[in-house]
Formats: C-alpha cells, sequence, structure tokens
C-alpha cells in the first residue's frame, strides 16, 4: 500500500505526526509511506526511517502536482486539513480519511471559555487512520537526527560539556513569548550553564541575555539548523521552552520539561505528548481571557499580557 501523509507546516504539527507515521509503518505489511510538506520543514521528517519519500514544495502545490499525480497512491492522510490539501486530495485518484480539526469547539474555547474538548491532537491525528485499522501503540512522538547534524560537545564551549540547560527563547507568536525580564531572571538563577536556543529574529533577545555572564550563557539563537539545536536539546538535562515546536522535539527524546503557557491553553491539545510524567507546565489561570487564540497572537488583544507578565519565575527555579 503506497500512502501520502499531507502535513504543510508547523515544527510542532510536524513532529506531532511522528506516531501515527510509525504505526502505520509497523501495523501495515508493507505500507510505504510519503510525506508531503513545505520544503522549509523538510528537516523534521528527512531522517525518519518509516518514510520512504519526503516531497516538498516552495509556494505553490502544482510545483509538485505531477511528481504526485505519477505516483499512483492508494490512500491519502489529510493531516492537515486546509484549501491547499483538499486540493491535493482532488487531483489524485486515491481514497482520502481526514482528521477532524474540530474547528467548532476550538472556536468555542477561544471565543467564549466554554471547553468542549477531551483529546490531544495526537489522537485526532490517529482518527484520520480509523478505517485503516491503524491503533495508536502509546509510544510517544519520535525525532530523528541525521548523522551530519548531530552536534558533538567539542562544537559546544568546554564550560558546558558537564552539562547544560537549554532555554527557547522565541516563539512565532508574540503571546506565546517568554518576555526578556523574565528570561533574564532565569538566567539569573539557574545555577548550572545555559544554551539559548531559536533563530535569527531572536538575536537581540538572545545576545541581551548573553551578557549576563558570557561564560554561563552560550547564545545559539542562529547559529544552528533545526536539527542541529534537536540535537542540543537531546543533550540537554532540562528544557525550559514556551509552547513551541521545540517543547514538542523535547519531548520526542523525552527530556525533562517546563512549559511557559502564555495566550494559548492546554485545552487546545498541543501539550507534551509523552508516556512519562517528566514535564511541567507553568501558566497563568485566574485570567479569563485565555486563550485569547489557537495559536497566539502577535499582540496582547487586552494589552495588558498578563499571562506571561504575572508569572513568576521563582516557580520554575524552585521546581530545578
Amino acid at each position: 500500500m503506497k500512502i501520502l501523509l499531507i502535513r504543510f507546516s508547523s515544527i510542532g504539527d510536524i513532529v506531532l505526526t511522528s506516531p501515527i507515521i510509525r504505526c502505520i509503518k509497523q501495523q501495515l505489511a508493507n505500507a510505504e509511506i510519503h510525506f508531503l510538506t513545505k520544503n522549509s520543514f523538510r528537516d523534521l521528517v528527512e531522517a525518519n526511517p518509516n518514510i520512504t519519500k519526503v516531497i516538498g514544495f516552495e509556494n505553490d502545490i502544482k510545483e509538485v502536482q505531477a511528481t504526485l499525480e505519477n505516483e499512483q497512491y492508494d490512500v491519502v492522510i489529510d493531516l492537515h486539513d486546509n484549501i491547499r490539501s483538499r486540493q491535493v486530495c482532488q487531483f489524485l485518484n486515491a481514497k482520502v480519511y481526514r482528521y477532524n480539526k474540530q474547528r467548532f469547539k476550538r472556536f468555542m474555547l477561544v471565543q467564549f471559555k466554554i471547553n468542549w474538548l477531551n483529546n490531544h491532537i495526537v489522537d485526532r491525528y490517529f482518527s484520520a487512520a480509523k478505517k485503516l485499522n491503524v491503533l495508536n501503540d502509546g509510544k510517544g512522538l519520535d525525532f530523528f537526527i541525521s548523522p551530519k547534524n548531530e552536534i558533538s560537545y567539542d562544537k559546544l564551549p568546554f564550560t558546558h560539556c558537564a552539562g547544560f540547560a537549554v532555554i527557547v527563547v522565541g516563539a512565532k507568536h508574540f503571546t506565546k513569548q517568554i518576555p526578556l525580564k523574565k528570561l533574564e531572571e532565569l538566567c539569573r538563577k539557574i545555577s548550572i550553564p545555559i544554551i539559548l536556543i531559536g533563530d535569527k529574529n531572536d538575536s537581540e533577545k538572545s545576545n541581551q541575555l548573553a551578557k549576563i555572564d558570557e561564560f554561563k550563557i552560550y547564545n545559539a539563537c542562529g547559529k544552528f539548523n533545526l536539527q542541529q539545536s534537536a540535537s542540543i536539546i537531546k543533550k540537554a538535562k532540562y528544557i525550559i521552552t514556551p509552547d513551541t515546536g521545540m517543547m514538542h522535539i523535547a519531548a520526542a527524546f523525552n527530556k525533562r520539561i517546563i512549559v511557559v503557557f502564555g495566550g494559548t491553553d492546554k485545552r487546545l491539545g498541543f501539550t507534551p505528548y509523552t508516556s512519562s510524567v517528566n514535564w511541567t507546565m507553568i501558566e497563568n489561570t485566574s485570567l479569563s481571557c485565555r486563550p485569547c487564540h489557537k495559536h497566539g497572537l502577535d499582540a496582547c488583544p487586552k494589552k495588558h499580557f498578563k499571562c506571561m507578565n504575572d508569572l513568576e519565575m521563582q516557580k520554575i527555579i524552585d521546581l530545578l
């Protein structure tokens, strides 16, 4: 059986597809799995041994339409469910199974704070494979790093070779980001060496944090690609992160995780997906405005950002 899985973005959402990929490969005899995504996210799945072929595109799905049609898929599993993924399903002559995004329930939670959601996004993904009799094996997430992207200790400061913590500096949306003053407090109070993880967009913030202690804090923001950053997370003693894709990568490695939730909410179904109890959530439960959006916003709708600004970082330090 030749199967096409569709998930275009983003980091966390793609990492969260790994259990269904594994279970399809293990539970369907001779299954050949292809994965369709944007080129900017290929690194997340190309090293996965359960995937036979990764097909990527830049801007328009028509770039790969001929390639997809030539593959003659038996089944398409749509784990994105948007206009673009439905276009793919239309031009492929295959059975289509689509996961339930539960849009109305998410809308009710965000707009009216009425919660009818009761499962994780991974469980919703598996609903798409129900008719194939593929079941969740309960073994959590996978993340595979190609050998060329493994970061050895000799590429890190010697001060960090005996162990370090990782702090994820940024997030795609403002209402998910831990404020700079909170990060500064963490960097001062954490007793072991720290590596800051993020992309080039986080450089201004990370540069300020690194100035606190140039020996204790190593600024890796923008210096490593996605897989290399994952390799650093894999070596960490623990990770402190907002609601980001790096949180899910850390969960795949079963790392100790302290996740700080701001404008998003655990009830939306995007908590660390792991069978262990190796993670702790820090959040402001006293606000009636949370969640303000299912993915996060570029500004606080209430102008106060209390979901992050009122959090006490000492609670995190006490956990370490």
